[in-house]
């Protein structure tokens, strides 16, 4: 067997194996050995079929068997030998003649195939001690507590029926069929809806409408969809709503205690203001864990700069520019309505692929430098939160993942990126700075602002205007 490089240039790696006649021959003749003490063919005692028989019968077959497992043991041995890590599974090349093939499973010619792939880059790390970032921390008060405290008793607020007119702060039960140009719309007929009048939950003017109405009256509400409503399709439109008012409620008392922290499943109200704090906390730390994780993955990014695997960039491309092109013609938008084209569109996720690329190639060199790794209770909660996101269909997503390695290796990716990202700030130069929640939103609007590329997107796909209300998520 003659193993020789035919490329070396960058990362790319092309390696020519040719594998003699003769020794394919003597693999197939000690399969052909090892097959005659076992088959059993009509005609012939057991282990006195012919030799020209058996390999009349499967010769080519065997000598595809050996075809596939010379070029899969010549892969591993090529790398191994090498001392080469590959970026990709290593691709080989054959030949596509016909007749030449027929030869090669024959025994009558020479195997000869390429190996041809891309090697990950050496990659040094930067010293991580020198990186700087700035954390911002929300302080809660407990205004802000109670705020939100109160919120969860209007949520569990009584009503109790009463006569007369609806007003403010009243709740309606009511039907309702929506209809534009004279036409019912889906999504735009309910039947024992409930109001809170003044909640802001429905199309600007509807609730207005229900207002001074009492129990049995009809009536009809004039609206005008906004032009940012989530569905397109009634964005900026009129729309009409017949209403049957069917009940008519005013509140109860807004009450803290601890009756109302039992209802919720808790013992006392001081047990619900715990909650409820820890709740503000873990919302503003995910919300600063991501302007921190930005911050880190712009500096890791500017620190590294190497040569990167083509193969994997465009595999990478391909998925950002299947993913937008998607979103697009789901919107049926082009590019010029997103004010860019789609030539410059392509640089700039080409740009962002070469950044995923970098960034991943990165943080797992960094992982390994410190031996981080997934444990398999890891992994399993992992599959759980996911698996529970399918009700229903649990089974068959567990199934899935356990039959595909490589799904279950989408979810193994991100706990390693979040492990390495924790390794980092325990190293990392990082200073706490104190802001307001107002601060903190503001500076995550405007990073997000400054990340979007191209300078729009195409939106994802709106929610049906179920119910009328006003937002679409």
């Amino acid at each position: 067997m003659q193993v020789s490089e035919t490329l070396n240039e960058g990362l790319k790696r092309e390696i020519k194996v040719v594998v003699p006649a003769g020794d394919m021959k003597s693999q197939l003749d000690s399969k052909l050995t090892n097959l005659k003490d076992k088959v059993k063919l009509n005609g012939f005692r057991q282990g006195k079929v012919p030799m020209s028989h058996l390999r009349k019968l499967y010769g080519k077959s065997m000598m595809g068997e050996i075809v596939q497992e010379t070029v899969d043991g010549q892969v591993t041995s090529i790398l191994k030998d090498r001392g080469e890590k590959a970026a990709q599974r290593p691709q080989v090349k054959m030949t596509e003649d016909e007749k030449e093939a027929d030869l090669i499973l024959a025994g009558d010619k020479d195997f000869e195939f390429l190996v041809v792939y891309e090697i990950l880059p050496e990659i040094k790390i930067t010293d991580l001690t020198k990186i700087k970032i700035e954390r911002s921390v929300v302080e809660i008060d407990d205004a802000e507590i109670k705020e939100q405290v109160e919120r969860i008793a209007e949520n569990s607020r009584t009503y109790e029926t009463k006569k007369g007119k609806a007003a403010k702060g009243d709740q309606v039960t009511f039907d309702y069929l929506g209809k534009i140009d004279g036409e019912p719309f889906e999504g735009g007929t309910d039947n024992d809806s409930k109001l809170v009048l003044g909640s802001g939950s429905f199309i600007p003017g509807f609730e207005d409408g229900l207002v001074g109405m009492k129990a049995g009256d009809t009536g009809v509400i004039k609206v005008t969809f906004p032009d940012d409503y989530g569905a397109e399709q009634f964005a900026g439109k009129d729309a009409e709503f017949d209403v049957t008012v069917k009940e008519v409620s005013k509140p109860g008392e807004l009450e803290i205690n601890d009756e109302l922290a039992k209802t919720l499943g808790l013992e006392s109200v001081e047990q619900l203001n715990n909650v409820v704090k820890d709740q503000i906390v873990s919302q503003y730390g995910g919300q600063t864990r991501q302007k921190v994780k930005r911050q880190l993955l712009d500096a890791l990014d500017a620190a590294h700069k190497f040569e990167l695997p083509e193969t994997m960039v465009q595999q990478e491309f391909d998925n950002i520019w299947n993913q937008i092109t998607g979103d697009l013609e789901k919107a049926g938008k082009s590019f010029e309505d997103e004010d860019t084209t789609e030539e410059e569109a392509r640089k700039e996720y080409q740009t962002l692929a070469e950044r995923r690329v970098r960034l991943g190639l990165v943080l797992s060199e960094i992982g390994e430098e410190a031996k981080i790794e997934i444990t398999e209770q890891e992994l399993q909660q992992a599959l759980y939160q996911h698996v529970q996101q399918y009700p229903g269909q649990e089974q068959e997503v567990f199934d899935f993942f356990k039959s595909n390695p490589e799904a279950l290796g989408n979810l193994r990716a991100p706990l390693f990126e979040e492990k390495v990202v924790d390794h980092i700030m325990e190293i990392a130069d990082v200073t706490d700075k104190t802001v307001t929640k107002e601060e903190l939103m503001a500076e995550e609007e405007a990073e997000n602002a400054a990340a979007e590329k191209p300078k729009k997107k195409a939106k994802a796909k709106a929610k049906p205007a179920s119910k009328a209300k006003k937002k679409a998520d």
